[in-house]
C-alpha cells in the first residue's frame, strides 16, 4: 500500500517536471520568434502558454510587445494592463510609453494621459514626457488644426496593404503586397502578409487612377520594396528594400533582416545601375527616401549609432558629382526616443513626417514642420480627417495643386493599410504662436498711455522687437516657440522708463503684462504763479466773509490735481481785499482768507508741509 502510494507521488512528480520542461521549451520557442521578429509566431504561441494557466512578466510584456509592433494597439494595451496590474511598480519606461500610446487607440486619453505624467517622473529628460508636459493641451491643438483637408479613399486599394505612394509623371508608384500573379507569394514571418511590391498607377483623363500594374520587374524581387521618390525629369528613383542576396530575403546575424535605400536610373524605357547608397549598413536600417525641390538632399528615416529612439528622420547632401556627403540626424526638437518615420518633403520646404513619439491621437499620426525654421521646434499635428487613433503616415502633397495622398490602416479601410486621396482646404500654421500682449498706464492717474515705446528684451539683453502703444494704451509681440525669460521696457516723454519681466512658457502660450510708468516730477518752475498757469478762475469770497464759496471748488480742484501730481510742489497761499475798510482790518480779513483756503486744501488730502 505504501509502496503505490510513492509511486503516485513519483508519477506526479515527474508528470509535473515533464510539463515545467514543456512550457520552458515552448517559452523558448515564442520567444526565438520574438527575437527573430516574427511577431504573429510568437503572439501565437504566447497566447497558448497564457491559456493554460502561464503568467508571467515576461509574458505579459513579449505579448504587448508583439502587439503594439504589429500596430495591433487595442490587444497591446490589453497585455500592457495586465502587465501593470502583475508589476506595476516596476514597468519600465518603454512599457509605460506603449502602454499610454495604446490606450489612444482605444481613447482612453485621459488614462494615457495619467501614464504619460507617470513617465515624466520616472524619466525626467524623456524626450516624449518634456514634449507632453509644454503640450497637456494637445488634444485641443490638434482640433484646433483639424479639418484642413478633405480625404477619400481611392479605388487602388486592395485587401492587402498598400501604402507609400510617391509621384511620378502622369501616375503613382505605391507598395503594396497584393498578388496579381495566379499564385500565392511568399509571407513574411513578421506579420503573415505577403512580400510588398512596387506598383504604378496611371491617371486617366478624368483624374482618376487606372488599374495598377507592376512598375517593373527590374526593381521587385522576392523581399520587400517600397517608398520611391523620383527626381523631377523621372530619370532617377530611389526606393527602400530589405536585405536580399540574390534577390532571396536575407538576415544579419542576429535574424534581423534591414532596410537599405537604392537608386536606379532610366534608361531606355529600362531601370538600370540598380546599387545600394553609400551609408547602407548590414547592421541598421536606411529607408523611406524623400528629396528636396533642388534634389541636392536627400531625407530619409534610420536607426544608424546617433538614432534618438527607434528610427529618427535624417538628412544627407547630394554633391554635384552624385555622391554624398556625411548623413546628419535632424536633432531632438523633431525626434523622439519613439520612431520618426515616412519624411516627405514639399518645394517649399515643409516636412511632413510619421510619428509615435509628439503628441497624437494614437498610433503613427502625421506631423509637420518647417524646414527653413528649424530651430524653433515648431511641430504640428496636422489633425483629423488624416490622423485617426489607428497609424496613419506616409503623406505626399503637390502644394501647387494642393492634392496628395497618406496610407493608414483604420478600420474603415479596405485592406490592413489603405492609400486615401487628400485635398488642403486650408493652410497648416507652422509659425510658432507664442504672443505677449499687455497695456501701459500712469501710475498715479490710471489713465492708459498712447503712442509709448514698447521694447521686447531677450535674456541676454539683446533687442528682440519693437514697437508703439495704441490709442488705448496696448501693445502686442509675437515672440519664439521656446521656453525663455524675457523683458518688456516702456519709455514715454515726460515719464519714467517702465519695465516688467516675464517668462514665455512655450508654443501657442500667451502672456499678459501691465507696465505702470511715474510721470516726471516737472511741474511748473520756481516763482510761477499757479492760477495763471493752471488756467483757473479767480477765487473769490462774500463781503466780509472768508469761508470758501462752491462756485470756488472747480477752480480750487484744478490745483488739487496738480499738486497730486507733483505732491514736492511748494505754495504759497495769499489773499487780497478791497479797500473799503481799514488796513489792519483787511490783514485780518486776508489772513483769514488764506488760512481757510490752506484748510481746505489739507482737508482734500494735500500735505502743504513737505
Amino acid at each position: 500500500m505504501m509502496k503505490n502510494k510513492l509511486n503516485h507521488i513519483l508519477c506526479i512528480c515527474l508528470l509535473a517536471s515533464f510539463i515545467t520542461h514543456s512550457q520552458n521549451k515552448k517559452l523558448k520557442r515564442a520567444n526565438k520568434y520574438f527575437e527573430n521578429l516574427e511577431y504573429s509566431k510568437a503572439i501565437v504561441r504566447y497566447e497558448n502558454l497564457v491559456s493554460k494557466g502561464d503568467i508571467s512578466v515576461e509574458i505579459y510584456q513579449k505579448l504587448g510587445d508583439a502587439n503594439y509592433l504589429n500596430a495591433n494597439y487595442e490587444e497591446a494595451a490589453k497585455w500592457y494592463q495586465m502587465l501593470s496590474q502583475t508589476n506595476n511598480q516596476t514597468m519600465e519606461v518603454e512599457h509605460v510609453y506603449r502602454y499610454a500610446q495604446s490606450l489612444k487607440s482605444i481613447q482612453k486619453y485621459q488614462k494615457s494621459d495619467q501614464l504619460m505624467e507617470k513617465l515624466s517622473e520616472m524619466a525626467q529628460n524623456d524626450q516624449r514626457a518634456l514634449t507632453f508636459l509644454n503640450s497637456m493641451n494637445y488634444l485641443d491643438k490638434i482640433k484646433k488644426n483639424s479639418g484642413k483637408y478633405s480625404i477619400e479613399n481611392i479605388a487602388i486599394n486592395s485587401t492587402s496593404s498598400d501604402f507609400a505612394p510617391s509621384f511620378i509623371d502622369k501616375g503613382l508608384v505605391f507598395s503594396t503586397g497584393r498578388d496579381t500573379s495566379g499564385v500565392s507569394k511568399i509571407f513574411h514571418s513578421w506579420n503573415k502578409k505577403r512580400f510588398l511590391s512596387l506598383f504604378v498607377s496611371t491617371t486617366a483623363e478624368d483624374g482618376s487612377l487606372r488599374t495598377p500594374i507592376k512598375f517593373t520587374k527590374a526593381l521587385n524581387t522576392q523581399v520587400h520594396e517600397s517608398s520611391t521618390a523620383f527626381t523631377k525629369d523621372g530619370k532617377m528613383v530611389y526606393f527602400t528594400r530589405n536585405n536580399e542576396k540574390g534577390g532571396r530575403f536575407s538576415r544579419d546575424k542576429k535574424g534581423v533582416s534591414r532596410l537599405k535605400i537604392y537608386s536606379a536610373y532610366l534608361e531606355n524605357g529600362e531601370w538600370k545601375n540598380i546599387k545600394p547608397l553609400p551609408f547602407n549598413s548590414d547592421d541598421y536600417s536606411v529607408a523611406h527616401p524623400s528629396l528636396n525641390k533642388a534634389e541636392t538632399k536627400l531625407y530619409f528615416s534610420s536607426d544608424m549609432p546617433g538614432t534618438v529612439g527607434n528610427s529618427d528622420i535624417y538628412v544627407v547632401d547630394i554633391l554635384k558629382d552624385g555622391s554624398f556627403g556625411i548623413p546628419q540626424n535632424l536633432g531632438k526638437k523633431i525626434n523622439t526616443e519613439s520612431k520618426e518615420t515616412f519624411p516627405f518633403i514639399t518645394d517649399e520646404g515643409v516636412l511632413y513626417f510619421a510619428s509615435d513619439g509628439h503628441p497624437g491621437l494614437g498610433g503613427l499620426d502625421v506631423f509637420a514642420t518647417d524646414l527653413k525654421d528649424m530651430d524653433a521646434g515648431y511641430i504640428v499635428n496636422v489633425g483629423e480627417p488624416i490622423n485617426s487613433t489607428a497609424d496613419d503616415f506616409s503623406l505626399i502633397i503637390n502644394t501647387a495643386t494642393k492634392k496628395g495622398y497618406f496610407a493608414s490602416n483604420r478600420s474603415e479601410g479596405k485592406g490592413d493599410d489603405d492609400i486615401y486621396a487628400l485635398v488642403q482646404l486650408d493652410s497648416l500654421k507652422l509659425k510658432c504662436s507664442s504672443v505677449v500682449s499687455g497695456t501701459v498706464k500712469d501710475k498715479n492717474t490710471g489713465a492708459l498711455l498712447s503712442n509709448t515705446k514698447v521694447v521686447l528684451m531677450t535674456s541676454n539683453g539683446e533687442k528682440f522687437a519693437t514697437t508703439n502703444s495704441d490709442t488705448k494704451g496696448a501693445f502686442s509681440f509675437d515672440i519664439n516657440c521656446q521656453k525663455a525669460d524675457y523683458k518688456v521696457i516702456a519709455t514715454k516723454k515726460d515719464y519714467e522708463k517702465g519695465d516688467t519681466s516675464f517668462l514665455n512658457k512655450g508654443a501657442d502660450q500667451t502672456a499678459s503684462v501691465e507696465l505702470v510708468l511715474v510721470q516726471i516730477d516737472m511741474g511748473a518752475p520756481i516763482g510761477t504763479d499757479l492760477a495763471k498757469y493752471l488756467n483757473v478762475e479767480p477765487i473769490y469770497f462774500d463781503f466780509d466773509q472768508w469761508d470758501i464759496r462752491s462756485d470756488a471748488e472747480a477752480s480750487i480742484q484744478k490745483i488739487i490735481t496738480y499738486l497730486n501730481t507733483y505732491p514736492n510742489t511748494k505754495v504759497r497761499i495769499g489773499s487780497h481785499t478791497d479797500s473799503r475798510a481799514s488796513k489792519a482790518y483787511n490783514i485780518r480779513l486776508s489772513n483769514k482768507r488764506a488760512n481757510s483756503t490752506m484748510e481746505y486744501l489739507i482737508k482734500k488730502g494735500i500735505n502743504l508741509f513737505v
